[in-house]
C-alpha cells in the first residue's frame, strides 16, 4: 500500500535544472509525493536500499553510473517500475535508453521542455499521467541469469518459397514492447519469408533510435516505414511517430493521419483490421504487453478471417491490457510468452503455410515449446 495514499516518486537526474522541474511537475499532483532526488545512478542505486519508492524517474547520460546500470542494478536488487526520462537525442543515449528497457525499465518520456514553450503543460501532463500508470505496473526482480540472451532456435530447414503477396506478420505492442519485440525477432530464422509489420506505442522521437537499436540487437533489419513500401521477406516495418499504419490492396504500406483511435496515432487497431481484410488468412497476428485494448477486437477480425493470431500471456507481460483483452474476447488461437511466439512464427511461416506439416503437427510442437 502507499504511504499516506500517495505516489511515491524517486527523481534521477544529473542536471540540477532538470531535478527541480521534475520535482515541480511531479510534486505538484496531489496524488503524488516526492520521496528522494539523485544526481547519478551511483546515488541513486545507494539511496533507494533504504527508501521506498512506486516509481523512479531515470536520466540516462549521468557521470559514475549511467540509467542503463542504475536500471540494472536497482531491477537486481529492489525492483521498482523505472521510467526513463531524458531529453538527449544523442544515438549513444537513444541505444542506452533501450538497454535500460531491456534490463526492465517500463517506460520512456520525454523531459518537459521549458515553462515558456507551447508544448509545456501537454508534455507535464503526460508525464505525470505516465509516472500514475507505471506506478501500478507489476514488476519483478531481475536476475543475472534472466538478463542473459538465450540462443535462438536452430534454423528451419529450407522449405519451398512462399509468394510474397500473401503472407505477412503484423504486431502491436504498447508498455513494455520495446524489449518483447527484441526477443521475438533475435530468434527469427534469418531466412524468415515473410514481413513483419509493428505498431508499437511509445513516445515520438525514439521510433527511429527504437529501430537503429532493434536492428543492432536483433540482426533483422528494422526500419520506418514508408509511404508505398512493398513489404519484403525478412525485412521489419515500424510504424513511424504520428502516422496510422495500414496496408492496402495491392500489399504495399499505406500511412495516414488520420484521428487517433483510443487515443493512438498509430494505433494497433488501423493496422490488424486492414491486414484483416488485405490478407485474411494469410497473414498472422501478435498482440504484445500493454495498457488498454488497443487491437483486441481487429485481432479478433483477423481470427475470424482464418488468421492464426498470438496473445503475450499474462505471466510475461509488464501490463496485460491489450492482450488481456484479446484474450477475454478469444481473439487469440494462441497464448503463449514471447520465446514461444517466435519459435511458433518459425514454425508457421516456415512449414504450415508451405503446407509441409499438419495442424496437428503444429499443435504437437508448440505445445513442448519447441
Amino acid at each position: 500500500m502507499k504511504h499516506s495514499g500517495k505516489i511515491r516518486v524517486f527523481i534521477v537526474d544529473d542536471s540540477t535544472v532538470v531535478r527541480q522541474l521534475l520535482v515541480s511537475v511531479l510534486g505538484s499532483d496531489p496524488a503524488i509525493e516526492i520521496v528522494g532526488t539523485a544526481k547519478n545512478g551511483a546515488e541513486a542505486v545507494a539511496a533507494l536500499a533504504t527508501t521506498a519508492a512506486d516509481v523512479v524517474t531515470m536520466d540516462v547520460h549521468m557521470p559514475k553510473m549511467d540509467g542503463f546500470e542504475a536500471t540494472r542494478q536497482i531491477m537486481e536488487t529492489q525492483p521498482v517500475p523505472i521510467v526513463i526520462v531524458t531529453a538527449s537525442a544523442n544515438p549513444r543515449d537513444v541505444a542506452t535508453s533501450f538497454r535500460a528497457m531491456e534490463a526492465g525499465a517500463v517506460a520512456i518520456m520525454d523531459t518537459p521542455v521549458g515553462p515558456r514553450h507551447e508544448e509545456f503543460d501537454e508534455m507535464c501532463a503526460k508525464l505525470v499521467q505516465t509516472v500514475k500508470l507505471m506506478s501500478e505496473v507489476r514488476v519483478v526482480r531481475r536476475t543475472a541469469r534472466s538478463r542473459a540472451t538465450a540462443p535462438p532456435p536452430a534454423p528451419a530447414k529450407n522449405v519451398a518459397a512462399i509468394p510474397r503477396e500473401t503472407r505477412l506478420v503484423a504486431i502491436g505492442a504498447s508498455t513494455g514492447g520495446p524489449p518483447v519485440l527484441r526477443t521475438i525477432l533475435a530468434r527469427l530464422t534469418k531466412n524468415f519469408p515473410a514481413p513483419v509489420l509493428v505498431v508499437q506505442h511509445i513516445t515520438a522521437g525514439f521510433t527511429q533510435g527504437m529501430a537503429e537499436w532493434l536492428t543492432q540487437a536483433t540482426g533483422m533489419p528494422v526500419r520506418l516505414a514508408q509511404r508505398g513500401d512493398l513489404p519484403l521477406p525478412g525485412q521489419v516495418y515500424l510504424a513511424p511517430d504520428s502516422f496510422h499504419m495500414t496496408v492496402e490492396k495491392s500489399g504495399r504500406i499505406a500511412l495516414d493521419a488520420d484521428p487517433p483511435e483510443h487515443g493512438l496515432r498509430p494505433c494497433v487497431s488501423k493496422l490488424f483490421r486492414s491486414v484483416a481484410d488485405v490478407f485474411g488468412a494469410n497473414a498472422v497476428g501478435v498482440l504484445l504487453t500493454g495498457m488498454g485494448c488497443d487491437g483486441a477486437d481487429e485481432l479478433l477480425r483477423m481470427r475470424e478471417k482464418g488468421a492464426v493470431t498470438f496473445a503475450q500471456d499474462a505471466e510475461s507481460s509488464v501490463v496485460f491490457g491489450m492482450p488481456g483483452e484479446a484474450v477475454k474476447l478469444n481473439a487469440a488461437t494462441y497464448i503463449f510468452p514471447p520465446e514461444r511466439i517466435a519459435a511458433a512464427l518459425c514454425v508457421f511461416v516456415n512449414k504450415t503455410i508451405s503446407g509441409r506439416i499438419s495442424a496437428g503437427d503444429l499443435e504437437a510442437m508448440m505445445s513442448h515449446g519447441n
